[in-house]
């Protein structure tokens, strides 16, 4: 297993990629390389361990269920076994991502899809357990701070591109978000479609 310094230095170096990526959106945007790290003074990032264990019968397991990530965006490493699925954005249908343990996968968040105007868009995805593997994990997530609103950017709205989102909290939607993902399987969970522009 890892020692503590050992992770900590994975969180430093990932969460150097993760800004590196935040300024290759915003050029790619037109904006300034810059433009989303204030967003960042206070941020609320972390990283975590997953560790699915096998089952024999996986069609009754849920490893984890379908979602879109919340933040801004999240750098995965995983190991060999497989089992990340995402959805193709025009039908709905699952297809598996093949696993490359030497590589990267890159989710862009709800965050920035609003921040956006949905020129990024945050893919919905899962992950399905194996039948006789286990399957580990280490998803980082980059936040910002607890109190920033998150809106579409105004310099990429204009009477021809008008704002697909209402501003929202990020502190307040993810709080009430981590509550609902814990509560009956038939509650809605809260997803940023809630602010979607009328």
């Amino acid at each position: 297993m890892f020692g503590r310094e050992v992770c900590q230095e994975y969180a430093r170096e990932v969460e150097k990629l993760a800004f590196k990526l935040l300024e290759l959106i915003s050029i790619s945007l037109g904006l300034p390389g810059d433009r989303l790290t204030g967003y960042f003074k206070d941020q609320t990032s972390f990283l975590r361990f997953n560790h699915y264990p096998p089952c024999p019968n996986p069609e009754l397991a849920l490893g984890v269920g379908r979602h879109a990530d919340a933040g801004v965006i999240t750098v995965l490493a995983q190991d060999s076994v497989g089992g990340l699925q995402v959805s193709r954005r025009s039908d709905g249908q699952w297809f598996s991502v093949k696993p490359n343990p030497d590589a990267f996968i890159i989710n862009i968040g709800n965050c920035m899809q609003v921040w956006t105007n949905d020129k990024y868009w945050s893919a919905e995805h899962r992950v399905v357990v194996n039948s006789s593997k286990e399957r580990f994990s280490v998803p980082f997530f980059l936040f910002p701070s607890h109190d920033t609103n998150i809106e579409p950017l105004k310099e990429l709205i204009s009477e021809d591109n008008p704002p697909c989102y209402k501003k929202y909290n990020w502190g307040k939607f993810f709080a009430a978000r981590n509550r609902s993902d814990y509560k009956k399987l038939q509650t809605e969970s809260i997803q940023i479609d809630r602010f979607k522009a009328a």
